[in-house]
């Protein structure tokens, strides 16, 4: 009796499959709309029991997580198509779209690229990369809403500060109260003060302070005892700008008096005064060539001397016949002055005019660019980076990116000393001008002279 009602329920089981393969052929050929007519009639016929397993897996195939069923390398290749902040609410659906999110590198790398951040290929850790974009998010809000950075004094001199120069943390200032003084930017702590004449300029290493000065003398100083170990005599103007290497041991001056000198720096002597400046000479810059072109090789030594017009470039090295190899400007009648600041990398020439912001290819000498910011005129060059510039007018600190030539923050200064030669406020650290990478966006932004003598400085504000 068994064995016979096994058999029947096999035979309806094969007349069931058979009458399901013949609705299937016919379901499959009709129209959607016919199909979802049919669906309707049959939920309409069905009980509880058929209608908790229709709902149980209906969300099983609505729902499929495909992520967690993709290759991990097309999951990457997907989500580089969705732009940051959606991903970002995206990492919020489930701990495993959260892992899988966080490690897609690549997305992370571009959306910092993007905010001008720089990347650092070596570091291998998947889940660094989105640490990096959160905490660059966020420098960049700051950047946008004006609170970036913050301001101190230093306090010190009882005359005019005139001449400014920052190197590692450390600012230099020199007075007309006839002294110069060593500050700890991250501190506001005096290292040194060392008894000087008046300081039109200063630049300063370990050992070493060489200074230009209103005298129209120059003067090289040691830090430690305060000794004055060499005095360069021989300009008839005041000395507004000074560089100098120790690799070459040469020194280099411009002066009120339209020249520049070269020196011997150890031994104090001239070995050449180069002439062709018709107005001071407001900037000086010793730099090694990184192009190569008709004039010059990677490597060679590079002078720039810069006035109210003009900025000259000279070979140095070639002392006793130094002629100089080309006469920049950007108005051939003299009717657009420079800023007396300029930038030059070994690879570009940067000043600011009244017309905007210069750029120069320093293999060719062409024009890269100019750029220019309608809202604003009369920005002056601070520093100049491969992604932001830093700039100012009588009122703000502007940064500008480069890639898109719009300013994207700004910061009230106060009522600070005017200068026409320039060397009255400076920028401090230069690294992030590159693109910042979350550790060089600290120390000092800005610094210049106040008319109460002392030195305002604007920083960066700690990540918050």
């Amino acid at each position: 009796m068994e064995t016979g009602k096994f058999f029947h329920n096999l035979m309806e089981r094969k007349d069931f499959e058979t009458w399901l393969d013949n609705i299937s052929v016919t379901f499959l050929s009709l129209t959607d709309l016919q199909k979802n007519e049919t669906l309707d009639h049959l939920i309409s016929l069905s009980g509880a029991v058929q209608l908790r397993h229709l709902s149980n897996n209906l969300e099983t195939l609505l729902k499929r997580d495909f992520l967690k069923l993709l290759p991990l390398e097309l999951s990457f290749y997907l989500l580089k198509w969705l732009d940051p902040q959606t991903l970002l609410t995206c990492c919020l659906v489930s701990k495993q779209w959260n892992k899988v999110i966080s490690a897609c590198t690549e997305v992370w790398q571009t959306a910092c690229k993007s905010l001008g951040w720089q990347i650092d290929d070596s570091v291998q850790d998947a889940l660094h990369w989105k640490k990096v974009y959160l905490k660059a998010i966020l420098r960049m809000k700051q950047l946008e809403d004006h609170e970036a950075f913050e301001t101190s004094s230093l306090i010190g001199h009882s005359a005019r500060v005139y001449a400014l120069y920052y190197k590692d943390g450390l600012l230099c200032t020199g007075s007309d109260d006839l002294s110069a003084k060593l500050w700890d930017v991250s501190t506001g702590q005096c290292v040194y003060g060392i008894q000087t004449h008046t300081c039109a300029a200063v630049k300063f290493d370990e050992q070493k302070l060489v200074t230009g000065s209103f005298d129209n003398t120059v003067a090289c100083w040691e830090w430690s005892s305060g000794a004055r170990t060499q005095h360069f005599r021989g300009h008839t103007g005041a000395v507004f700008s000074v560089d100098y290497n120790d690799e070459l041991d040469i020194l280099v001056s411009g002066s009120a008096d339209f020249t520049v000198k070269v020196w011997a720096l150890s031994a104090g002597t001239c070995l050449n005064t180069l002439t062709g400046h018709t107005e001071w000479v407001t900037k000086v810059v010793l730099q090694k060539c990184k192009v190569k072109s008709l004039l010059h090789s990677p490597g060679d030594y590079i002078l720039l001397s810069a006035d109210k017009y003009e900025i000259k470039i000279w070979p140095i090295g070639r002392e006793i016949n130094c002629k100089c190899l080309k006469t920049l400007s950007v108005s051939e009648d003299r009717s657009i002055c420079l800023q007396p600041r300029l930038h030059f990398d070994g690879k570009y020439i940067v000043c600011s005019s009244a017309l905007g912001l210069y750029q120069w290819d320093f293999a060719s000498y062409d024009i890269l660019r100019v750029i220019k910011t309608p809202e604003i005129a009369n920005l002056a060059l601070l520093g100049f980076g491969d992604i932001f510039a830093l700039l100012f007018d009588n009122r703000y600190l502007y940064i500008l990116d480069l890639r898109t030539e719009s300013l994207i923050s700004r910061w009230p200064l106060p009522e600070y000393r005017k200068s026409k030669r320039g060397s009255s406020f400076l920028a401090g650290e230069a690294s992030w001008l590159n693109g910042l990478d979350g550790h060089n966006d600290t120390g000092l932004v800005f610094a210049t002279s106040m008319p109460d003598h002392s030195i305002h400085l604007v920083l960066w504000k700690e990540h918050g």
